[in-house]
């Protein structure tokens, strides 16, 4: 799967808040569903906030190299 660096940002911004929010909890089972939909909420607005800005988007849409995309993975 070829992936790009707006989808690596996003995603990686969203683990962060995810982790704050489960140490916020203290909670470190599986997040309640209003937690998910605030988080697949921001994803949206993240996504949206990246794409306002056309030299950031343009950046982080280009494809990530194999070799980096498997290291980031291995996260």
């Amino acid at each position: 799967m070829v992936r790009t660096y707006r989808e690596i940002a996003i995603e990686e911004m969203l683990g962060t808040v995810e982790e704050a929010m489960s140490q916020v909890l203290d909670w470190w089972g599986d997040l309640p569903p209003p937690m998910k939909e605030a988080i697949e909420q921001f994803r949206t607005q993240l996504g949206a906030a990246i794409d306002s800005v056309e030299f950031v988007k343009k950046a982080l849409e280009r494809r990530v190299p194999e070799s980096t995309d498997k290291a980031t993975e291995q996260r």
